[in-house]
């Protein structure tokens, strides 16, 4: 093969490689935006027992057609919480059964009837480009990626079979198994994809070429592969916390240990491949698919009862930190995900929320019982809802530059809800001041008017539990409970400042505590209102 030949051949691979990937790429990221509902749904019914995780991050997987999305996004879930390191080991288990999907469409490749396939590329694009429904659009780039992708493949084995005697001299030569092994490793790392060096590997089989001897030795790289997969799971989870890095150190033992022993088998058994795959399928790409999909369900199969293991071994390898994670919903990881990402905002809103009352309920403690040392804790809360709310304002933004129209009127309502919670934390920050004003002025409050102060705060605790509910569990329902005590509040608030009159006409109350306690009375009244404005997105 001369210069120009070779520098041809290499433009070709890499051009059908690059195909291939854009392919990959469109279909996946289309259908994980059309099936985000269906994802939510799946990794929303995380059980404790093992075979049901297994089905769900095999289901998952399969459907976006991504290993790597689907072990990053257990990964976040790990790291927020929703989900323990036991539940994680049996998803990504099953993610990698999943992830065999897109070789079992490659070997396709190899039957004619793959040609007239690609005709979906035209239909997809037309379909993208004529349809004005968002999810039309989404399923025409579906298509046309389906499509590309046999382009892509077509490419490669077209660029392979012009050369092909060349080439088979040079791969022919390859049969030591450990560099066959790291070849698979260093391969999948770089394009972090199992499926794509899977693919070039089967459309190499297409264009008629074997490596080595044609015995086991494609299989080693195979195994190779499944290691180089675990590479964005271990990057997605290095600024994490503990046990989403426990989650990237399991994957990695899983995928390891399961090739290990593949490896030994295959280097024990030089007719392994002989005398199972190539007697059971006739085409190769179909034996090497299989074998892909074979490895993987039986690795599940025997590892899956050593879950407990794999999650104390990873436990004793990374150890937790002596400085406390700060806890937090949001993670970069679901931004790929608008639906999942949303779902996490609306937790990370509810945390905010909590954090807000709890800054009110230490102030209004701190002038309940005349105490100084009460105001600095409220200060710290404030200041930490204020991080949290800049936080979910970033986070808010970057969702919004990459969601689609109908994600758009929910993230509205976040950022409203996020700016009446920090009214919330505005108010305790008020009754700090008159709590202060208070102690430095020797202001005394009779025993009725703090009895009457404490109905009303019990009232805005209660409107703050039913809205909290009504937002987590999507019930409108509730609708109708919270306007009833959001009015006894504003009942409340003239009923409190016309008898306070009334004391101040009888001499009951100095004149110097009005300002505070009309103050006061008025602000619990715009807790309410705030409060019922959260409440009433859930009907929006």
């Amino acid at each position: 093969m001369t210069i120009a030949q070779l520098s041809l051949f290499v433009v070709r691979l890499l051009a059908g490689t690059g195909v291939f990937l854009v392919g990959v790429h469109l279909l996946t990221s289309n259908i994980e935006q059309v099936a985000t509902g269906k994802i939510k749904e799946l990794f929303g019914k995380t059980a404790s027992r093992r075979l049901v995780n297994v089905g769900i991050g095999t289901a998952a997987t399969a459907l976006i057609q991504s290993s790597g999305v689907t072990t990053v996004l257990i990964v976040g879930f790990v790291n927020v919480g929703i989900m323990n390191l036991y539940q994680a080991t049996a998803m990504i288990m099953g993610a990698n059964i999943g992830t065999t999907i897109t070789a079992q469409v490659a070997a396709l490749s190899a039957f004619p009837v793959t040609t007239y396939i690609q005709i979906l590329v035209f239909a997809g694009i037309m379909m993208a480009m004529m349809c004005k429904r968002d999810g039309l659009r989404k399923t025409g780039m579906i298509l046309a990626g389906l499509g590309i992708i046999f382009i892509g493949l077509a490419l490669m084995s077209d660029a392979m079979k012009s050369n092909r005697d060349a080439i088979q001299d040079l791969f022919g030569a390859v049969t030591n198994p450990f560099l066959l092994f790291l070849a698979g490793i260093f391969l999948t790392a770089l394009v972090q994809s199992s499926s794509a060096t899977t693919s070039v590997i089967i459309a190499m089989s297409v264009a008629g070429l074997t490596i080595g001897t044609g015995g086991n030795e494609v299989l080693y790289i195979i195994l190779g592969t499944n290691i180089g997969s675990c590479v964005t799971a271990l990057m997605s989870s290095m600024t994490a916390g503990t046990n989403a890095r426990r989650a990237g150190l399991i994957h990695l033992m899983f995928n390891a240990l399961g090739s290990a022993v593949f490896f030994a088998v295959l280097l024990c058994w030089p007719d392994f491949m002989a005398v199972t795959f190539r007697r059971w399928f006739p085409a190769p790409a179909t034996q090497i698919a299989m074998f892909h999909t074979f490895f993987n369900v039986t690795c599940t199969v025997l590892f899956l009862p050593l879950c407990g293991w794999f999650v104390r071994m990873s436990e004793r390898l990374i150890q937790e930190r002596e400085v406390p994670e700060a806890a937090t919903f949001l993670d970069e990881r679901m931004l790929s995900s608008a639906s999942l990402a949303l779902s996490q905002l609306e937790k990370e809103l509810a945390r905010l929320s909590d954090m807000a009352m709890d800054a009110f309920r230490t102030a209004y403690r701190a002038f309940e019982q005349k105490d100084k040392s009460l105001i600095a804790p409220t200060h710290h809360l404030i200041d930490q809802a204020n991080g949290i709310s800049q936080a979910m304002v970033n986070y808010l933004i970057r969702l919004s530059a990459q969601s689609k129209l109908a994600d758009e009127r929910p993230i509205s309502d976040l950022h409203s809800n996020l700016g009446d919670i920090m009214r919330i934390a505005e108010i305790a920050d008020n009754f700090t001041k008159y709590a202060q004003r208070s102690m430095d002025s020797g202001l005394e409050f009779s025993d009725s008017v703090k009895s009457e102060l404490k109905e009303m705060v019990e009232r805005v605790e209660e409107l703050h539990v039913l809205t909290k509910q009504a937002v987590l569990e999507r019930d409108a329902g509730l609708l109708p409970r919270i306007d009833q005590v959001e009015n006894e509040i504003d009942s409340l608030r003239k009923r409190l400042i016309e008898r306070h009159i009334e004391r101040l006409n009888q001499g009951e109350c100095k004149a110097e505590s009005s300002g505070v306690f009309i103050n006061m009375v008025s602000n619990l009244e715009r807790l309410g209102d705030h409060l019922t404005y959260i409440a009433y997105t859930v009907q929006m």
